[in-house]
């Protein structure tokens, strides 16, 4: 009996210990904060500046307005009648909210088969690899914050197309996330990490 106690007391203090890296950073607002506290974080966006280009700021700002940094997340369902559920909004999940189509091109571009959305390494490289594509397709420069969000966002050809002019409600984002990725830039310039 005593045996199977510290078997399930071993489950639980492994279990307990496992969760606490699935939370989101507490201060998304500190950008310093978040390096402290989840240094995986930053030295996966550092891989994906060295590797795509694409500043670490405007990585951490673009996973902010995404998924608030939580690893899991999905967009709502939809309800028929209020009630009724008809699934999710779209296939987006996971850090990046990546969609399933876009994902699995990722995965084959990169030979990456094994990536993952909730994954901070894979969902960052993933965010270096669509924006360093919104640079050679659409000319976006991987610092500007906001017009590589409206791409992210839109995709490659609905920003082409200027899909996004229509969206009053989009291009506000798109400046929020730009106005976090200059206060991200300035932070991590003043912290250690």
């Amino acid at each position: 009996m005593s045996r199977i106690l510290i078997v399930l007391f071993g489950v639980l203090l492994l279990a307990s210990c496992g969760g606490g890296s699935k939370q989101p950073p507490s201060k998304l607002n500190d950008a310093c904060s978040i390096a402290r506290e989840r240094p995986e974080f930053i030295k996966a966006f550092k891989n994906t500046e060295r590797k795509w280009g694409i500043p670490v700021h405007v990585q951490m700002a673009t996973i902010y307005q995404e998924s608030r940094y939580r690893h899991d997340a999905r967009t709502p369902h939809q309800y028929v009648l209020g009630v009724i559920p008809m699934g999710r909004q779209s296939s987006a999940y996971g850090f990046s909210q990546a969609l399933d189509g876009t994902w699995e091109q990722y995965q084959k571009e990169t030979g990456k088969r094994r990536a993952k959305r909730d994954r901070i390494r894979d969902a960052s490289d993933f965010i270096g690899w669509y924006m360093n594509k919104s640079y050679t397709r659409n000319g976006i420069h991987p610092s500007d914050t906001r017009n590589q969000y409206l791409a992210y966002h839109e995709g490659h050809s609905g920003y082409a197309r200027g899909s996004h002019y229509s969206k009053t409600w989009l291009l506000n984002v798109a400046n929020d996330v730009d106005a976090r990725a200059k206060l991200y830039q300035a932070q991590l310039a003043g912290c250690r990490h």
